[in-house]
């Protein structure tokens, strides 16, 4: 009697795995701004544990920021994370819209770049607030100064009108989960190859800021004044630094890991 209860559990747990499956979007691939018909891995239809999602939105500008850096940067910083830890991550990323009916839930992992030009509905505000309050994580990342910041918090205060955007201490624990991340340093995009800065606009000094919950676990997670996406993106480009390189793949596993535990 206890094996056939222990069988009936079983099938119950396999019907529930496949009723969540059954209601994702399908990976699907986008135009981007600056690539289109990147190869797709081998092994991109493999089933794994961790997906990259990566946020779809509308902006202030008639063309598709969300995609900048995509696909190859998703595709590599997910071979860093496959490499780095024992994270099962698929090869591919996932395009996730907040306005695809309740699809967002089943992504807990969410990345978003080029915020600074970000306009979100009140619609996507409550669903990403939402999204944020069950238990869903949120990077942003690749914005820089003080304009942008503006147009940013100008959706994200909407996302969450009471609670304040903060510095993110260096002893939280999403800088210590992996790799220890005391001696962060700006991580520039690929235009420091043609300007040999690492800062863009008037966006001096790098800022890692966030938002947390009522229990005190980080939900938003913001890059202010850098560019990790460029950073796993030119990963294999010989002329880009690979001290940059380094420390935004660190950063990134180091919040996929907080992600997943906290």
């Amino acid at each position: 009697m206890r094996c056939r209860t222990y069988v009936i559990a079983a099938v119950l747990a396999l019907i529930s795995i496949s009723g969540v499956h059954a209601f994702q979007k399908p990976f699907r691939e986008y135009q981007a701004l600056e690539y289109y018909g990147f190869p797709k891995p081998p092994d991109w239809q493999e089933k794994t544990e961790s997906v990259f999602g990566r946020l779809i939105y509308p902006a202030v500008v008639n063309y598709p920021r969300w995609t900048m850096d995509y696909p190859r940067s998703d595709r590599h910083f997910a071979s860093a994370l496959r490499r780095l830890t024992r994270v099962q991550a698929r090869s591919v990323e996932q395009p996730i819209n907040l306005d695809d009916a309740e699809d967002v839930y089943n992504w807990p992992w969410l990345y978003g770049v080029e915020v600074g030009y970000w306009d979100l509905s009140d619609q996507e505000c409550r669903k990403l607030r939402d999204y944020l309050l069950r238990g869903g994580f949120f990077m942003c990342d690749d914005f820089h100064g003080t304009r942008e910041w503006q147009n940013f918090t100008l959706s994200m205060n909407r996302v969450f009108p009471d609670r304040p955007i903060v510095e993110i201490d260096n002893k939280d624990a999403i800088f210590h989960t992996i790799f220890d991340l005391d001696d962060r340093y700006q991580v520039p995009g690929a235009i420091f190859l043609r300007t040999h800065r690492t800062f863009e606009q008037d966006g001096l000094e790098p800022r890692w800021r966030g938002i947390y919950d009522d229990k005190g676990r980080l939900m938003v997670a913001i890059c202010h004044n850098m560019d990790l996406g460029d950073s796993w993106e030119h990963a294999d480009n010989p002329l880009y630094p690979e001290r940059f390189s380094a420390l935004g793949f660190r950063i990134g596993v180091n919040y996929v890991i907080y992600s997943m535990t906290h």
